[in-house]
C-alpha cells in the first residue's frame, strides 16, 4: 500500500461514477471480464478485479454529487487543499470535495478546457500501470497538448525536478508523461470544443487493455452496450470506444506485438 505523496502527481486510478452498481458490475463483468469487491468507502463503491488485480472503482454516485455518469481518472496528490487552490488560480474548476473517504480525501474538476478529472489525497491500492503493457491507462484529448500539459504540471508538480516527479516529454505530436522509463498518462491533440460529439470535446478518455478487441467489443454489445467509434489502428496497437448501458464513454485497447 502506497500513499499519494509518494507516487505525487500520476494517475492512480479511473473510477465509474453511475447510478446502478448492479448494473454496471453485470455489464462489465460481462464485457471485460471483470469480478468486483466491496471496498472501505461504503455499499456505495465496488473495486473491479481483472485477473485478481484491481483495476478500477465503480461508485453509484452520479445521483447524490450531480455529476454525469463518465469513467474518471484520478490523479495522486499531496494536499488536495493545496491542488484545489491551484485549480481555482488557474481559472479552472474543482466541481465537488475534496469530500472525505474512510482511507482518503477525493475531489472533481474539470481544467479550463472543460475535461474532467479528479484528484485523491490518501491511501493509492497501486501505482498506475504503464501505457504499453498496463491493464488501464488515461489520455487526454485537448485542443492545445503544450498549454494542458502546462496546466496541469503546475497543478500536479510535473517536471519540477523534485524526488520522485514525472518527467513530461513532447514526442510525435503528443505530450507523455512518465515516471522513469514507464509511461503514466499522454495528452494528444484534435479536441474540438463545444462540439456536440462528446467523443470530440475536451476530456479524459480511459483506455482498457484487452486481448482480443473484436470479442470484446461484441460481448460490451451483447451486454447492452454500443459502438461509439470505429476500429482504429496505429502501429502498436486497435482501439475502439464504446459506450455502456448507460451511456458512460471507455475505450478497449488491443496491443499489437511491434514485431508480429
Amino acid at each position: 500500500m502506497s500513499t499519494s505523496g509518494e507516487i505525487f502527481g500520476a494517475p492512480c486510478w479511473v473510477s465509474l461514477a453511475t447510478r446502478d452498481l448492479a448494473s454496471a458490475e453485470a455489464f462489465y463483468g460481462a464485457a471485460l471480464g471483470w469480478t468486483f469487491r466491496p471496498t472501505r468507502l461504503g455499499e456505495e463503491f465496488r473495486v473491479a478485479l481483472q485477473g485478481g488485480v484491481p483495476v478500477a472503482g465503480i461508485g453509484a454516485v452520479a445521483p447524490r454529487l450531480g455529476i454525469p455518469m463518465a469513467w474518471t481518472p484520478y490523479f495522486a496528490v499531496e494536499d488536495a487543499d493545496v491542488t484545489a487552490a491551484r485549480i481555482r488560480e488557474r481559472g479552472a474548476t474543482t466541481a465537488v470535495g475534496p469530500l472525505a473517504f474512510a482511507t482518503g480525501r477525493a475531489a472533481l474538476a474539470a481544467d479550463r478546457e472543460g475535461a474532467a478529472f479528479g484528484y485523491w489525497e490518501g491511501e493509492v491500492v497501486s501505482q498506475w500501470t504503464s501505457a504499453e503493457d498496463g491493464a488501464a491507462w488515461a489520455e487526454l484529448r485537448s485542443r492545445d497538448p503544450f498549454a494542458a500539459a502546462v496546466f496541469y504540471g503546475e497543478v500536479l508538480d510535473w517536471a519540477t525536478g523534485r524526488p520522485g516527479s514525472l518527467d513530461v516529454a513532447y514526442e510525435h505530436d503528443h505530450v507523455v508523461v512518465r515516471r522513469g522509463t514507464m509511461t503514466v498518462a499522454r495528452i494528444s491533440g484534435g479536441a474540438v470544443g463545444g462540439d456536440p460529439d462528446p467523443r470530440l470535446r475536451p476530456r479524459w478518455c480511459v483506455h482498457f487493455a484487452v486481448p482480443d478487441l473484436d470479442e470484446a467489443a461484441e460481448r460490451a454489445v451483447r451486454a447492452g452496450g454500443s459502438p461509439a467509434s470505429p476500429v482504429e489502428q496505429t502501429p502498436t496497437d486497435r482501439r475502439m470506444v464504446l459506450r455502456d448501458k448507460a451511456g458512460a464513454l471507455f475505450t478497449i485497447t488491443e496491443v499489437r506485438d511491434p514485431g508480429a
